[in-house]
């Protein structure tokens, strides 16, 4: 059996004590795989589909639009009629189109036909000119031929999708514009992956939970919450295991239940320097572990590995393991850096690259160089347009205040040294992400 260490070695800059992040991001990209069994798919109804992947092809039964329409309201007429080389054209109202109620007659000659958008074109009309560049009086009309040209205004019958043609590719996340599509062919039931699950908790005997009163050092364990949130926005279904104790029969107790129930564990604190020998021997024993520490802030100390339930690495369930720093802020970065594309991976999805925009540095940023940083800033528009950035203050990885301040990820890259101001800069935008 191939170790995820053995595999990750053929990484570029791979070394399991100190990965520079896009190192790290490479080896969790080649080992979350999508779940391919048939097993994982599943058929839901329109109102079940938001946010689902799906897991085939959705190919259009009909053509859409599914006949010759009006672009908008105005009038209806053979556009051979312009190429007569007069400046304006007049003609005489027939009858009305609206949507859902067609004029069935060709018109004649010199004639038109009032109609709606969306209406049918009427037999023998291939142009419409919009009514505000009609004046009528009574039953007749006149424009200008300069303002108009044979064939405008026309939504012809298959331009938006043909029948036979796909509609949405599998690995699209189903957003609510796609329901309306979906809605719009006559579907009413897609193939999506089964929901992803994830297995998560909390490490620490100083931690409590919301409700508890807290004792001398103890504290309450947000972590949890952010893990959840976080998941939920991914559409997952999620097993909160709670709080585990610094012992080891609790971790391996709380890990092998984790990896029968989920495809992926996802463990808070724990990772630390002080506590990486007993948890190193741990995974040991129950699986492979493929790097232990990344070249970032926050977030350094981090696992990634996959576990196994049986009495042995290699038996029984597997799932990938993410062993996440115990700091708030480093939990929430390293999971959006780190975790989420592999989540979404696994649940079928196409890549998703986050959001990233260039802006301004108004501020000198200290940076050391050899690892990347992401620091938590406040983006605004500059008086040119441009977005500038100014970090929310103190940048520690347990000022979890600094996350709701903040409404971007200022990300500054391995090699990269100080900032200065007017400096340019990458930025991560929060809205939609967090």
């Amino acid at each position: 059996m191939t170790t995820s260490k053995e595999f990750s070695a053929c990484v570029a800059h791979y070394d399991p004590n100190a990965l520079p992040v896009v190192a790290a991001q490479e080896i969790v990209r080649q080992w979350a795989t999508p779940r391919t069994r048939d097993a994982q798919i599943e058929r839901v109804g329109l109102h079940d589909a938001l946010d689902r992947v799906l897991a085939e092809d959705v190919i259009s039964p009909i053509d859409v639009p599914a006949f010759d329409n009006s672009a908008m309201d105005g009038y209806a007429f053979a556009g051979e009629a312009l190429a007569g080389g007069a400046a304006t054209l007049g003609l005489t109202v027939a009858g009305a189109a609206l949507a859902g109620r067609p004029f069935d007659a060709a018109p004649g000659a010199g004639q038109c036909v009032r109609i709606m958008t969306g209406a049918l074109i009427p037999p023998g009309c291939d142009t419409v000119v919009p009514q505000e560049l009609v004046t009528r009086e009574g039953d007749a009309i006149r424009f200008s031929t300069a303002a108009i040209r044979a064939g405008q205004n026309r939504r012809l019958s298959g331009e938006d999708l043909a029948k036979g043609k796909p509609a949405l590719i599998a690995g699209r996340i189903v957003r609510a514009s796609d329901l309306g599509l979906l809605a719009s062919l006559g579907i009413g039931e897609v193939s999506v992956h089964k929901r992803l699950t994830v297995a998560f908790f909390s490490t620490g005997d100083e931690l409590r939970s919301v409700g508890e009163t807290l004792s001398p050092g103890s504290l309450y364990d947000s972590n949890r919450y952010t893990l959840f949130a976080m998941l939920k926005r991914l559409n997952v279904d999620t097993v909160d295991l709670g709080i585990v104790r610094d012992d080891r029969a609790s971790l391996e107790k709380a890990l092998r239940e984790a990896t029968e129930r989920a495809d992926v564990v996802i463990s808070s604190g724990g990772v630390s320097v002080g506590d990486a020998d007993f948890t190193r021997e741990l995974m040991n024993s129950l699986g492979d572990v493929a790097f232990w520490k990344i070249a970032m802030r926050p977030g350094r100390p981090l696992a990634f590995g996959r576990l196994w339930s049986g009495v042995r690495a290699g038996t029984g369930e597997s799932a990938l393991f993410f062993g996440l720093p115990g700091n708030p802020v480093a939990v929430m970065v390293t999971f959006y850096f780190i975790v989420r594309e592999a989540l979404l991976a696994m649940s079928g999805a196409t890549r998703q690259p986050l959001t990233a925009i260039r802006a301004i540095s108004a501020e000198p940023i200290k940076k050391r160089a050899g690892r990347t940083e992401f620091q938590r800033g406040i983006a605004t528009r500059n008086d040119d347009g441009r977005f500038q950035v100014v970090t929310t203050g103190p940048q520690g990885s347990g000022v979890l205040s600094s996350m709701s301040e903040a409404n971007c990820f200022i990300v500054l890259e391995h090699a990269r040294g100080d900032i200065d101001a007017g400096d340019e800069v990458e930025i991560v935008p929060f809205d939609g992400l967090i």
